[in-house]
């Protein structure tokens, strides 16, 4: 049977997924959103007329304001411990899942929202949409769903703890000045922008099994070390090539016209 979501969106549409976070006022998230989001991520993943995954909040004010406090305040600690694992189970199934995530920032990404949105490969924020951050250490506590790991890796180690340890929160330029998010966007419909920019990774306009290896070959073979991400790299370029939007990539290189991509 489908799943009845709660406290997310889910829908798809030219070849585009969207998985809204919807828990008012603020979007945070639950154990109950992120069992629905793990469950939208397979969804998405297992559907082949879905090429690429949209994560949004609902509303303009936030994206995710991170953990729901109020369910983490008296609850006992083993399950705060099984909450944050299972939180980055779903989170790695996000990062790891075969076909292009991206994160579109409408409003404040602050604590675990930020978390989920460092799991996506694309970060896009609305202009002044709001604040981003990692302020955990104003609880007693770390950014315990990846952030201390994701954070690093995107903006280097030294950065990354004098953000985590102040608890700053930067505007979405400052963001984008250090490569946290990808780009900011000043536009009257943000969530038509991005769903535009999402088609353009779908067939017929890009080979979209091209675009989940390039992610998969980035993801895990920068986990290896470099001989084995090398060896990730070939077996996945052997695989490309044995695919139809190979043969017409190349045929339509040498025939001098666009490609028309189909996702196989």
């Amino acid at each position: 049977m489908p799943m009845t979501y709660e406290k997310i969106g889910y829908k798809t549409a030219d070849g585009v997924a969207t998985i809204e976070l919807s828990d008012p006022p603020a979007n945070t998230y639950s154990y109950e959103m992120m069992r629905e989001i793990d469950v939208a991520v397979l969804d998405a993943r297992m559907d082949r007329t879905v090429h690429v995954i949209v994560l949004r909040g609902a509303g303009e004010k936030f994206f995710c304001a991170g953990a729901n406090i109020g369910m983490l305040k008296d609850a006992d600690p083993e399950f705060k411990y099984y909450f944050c694992l299972h939180a980055n189970e779903t989170l790695n199934r996000l990062e790891q899942t075969p076909k292009l995530v991206i994160a579109a920032l409408n409003g404040h990404t602050v604590g675990g929202g930020l978390e989920v949105a460092m799991a996506a490969d694309i970060r896009i924020a609305r202009k002044d949409g709001g604040k981003i951050g990692l302020p955990e250490v104003a609880l007693g506590v770390l950014p315990g769903t990846g952030g201390t790991q994701r954070l690093a890796r995107l903006v280097g180690k030294a950065r990354a703890i004098e953000l985590m340890v102040a608890g700053r929160l930067l505007s979405f330029d400052e963001a984008k000045a250090i490569g946290l998010v990808n780009d900011v966007w000043d536009v009257p419909d943000f969530p038509a922008a991005i769903q535009e920019y999402a088609k353009q990774f779908t067939p017929p306009h890009k080979a979209s099994k091209s675009v989940g290896r390039i992610k998969r070959a980035v993801q895990s073979g920068l986990e290896m070390s470099l001989g084995d991400g090398l060896a990730l790299e070939r077996e996945l370029q052997q695989l490309l090539f044995e695919s139809d939007d190979a043969r017409e990539g190349i045929a339509a290189n040498i025939e001098k016209r666009p490609p028309r991509f189909s996702g196989r």
